[in-house]
């Protein structure tokens, strides 16, 4: 632990998909490089959702930026949210870069989620936790603008 170190510093916001009215279908982020994080976080957040909507996400990884052999991490998929006890909630997933398939060249990340039925509010974003050379938060995308 780093009891002198600020949360900013130790988790950074590599990805996102920002608060939306999502219709159904799937969103996901950009393809994100594990090589500067020894952890990964996924948060993914549901509004008020739509009339019988299903919401499902995971993390997925792939041979580059582009998406090369994308596939699902094992075991990194959420218990799919229904609307009768799925509004305004928030599911994290952890994943350590040892559970990447990193000896086949899969060092790339995402985070996927699928609305099925119904238009319904969603958000995703992906943390890098733990960098390994520098604060994390050299590493946040363009979108966050303040740390305080």
């Amino acid at each position: 632990m780093y009891p002198n170190s600020k949360a900013s510093e130790m988790l950074a916001v590599l990805a996102t998909i920002d608060p939306a009215t999502q219709a159904a279908g799937a969103v996901s982020t950009g393809w994100v490089s594990v090589a500067n994080h020894l952890g990964f976080l996924a948060l993914v957040q549901t509004g008020v959702l739509g009339t019988s909507t299903t919401v499902d996400a995971k993390l997925q990884q792939a041979l580059d930026s582009v998406g090369t052999g994308a596939k699902d991490i094992s075991g990194k998929t959420i218990t799919q949210i229904v609307k009768a006890t799925g509004d305004n909630k928030q599911m994290l997933v952890n994943v350590k870069s040892e559970e990447l398939d990193t000896v086949n060249g899969f060092g790339f990340v995402r985070v996927t989620v699928t609305v099925g039925v119904a238009t319904s509010i969603t958000s995703a974003q992906l943390l890098g936790v733990n960098p390994r050379y520098a604060p994390a938060d050299v590493g946040n995308q363009a979108g966050v603008i303040q740390v305080i």
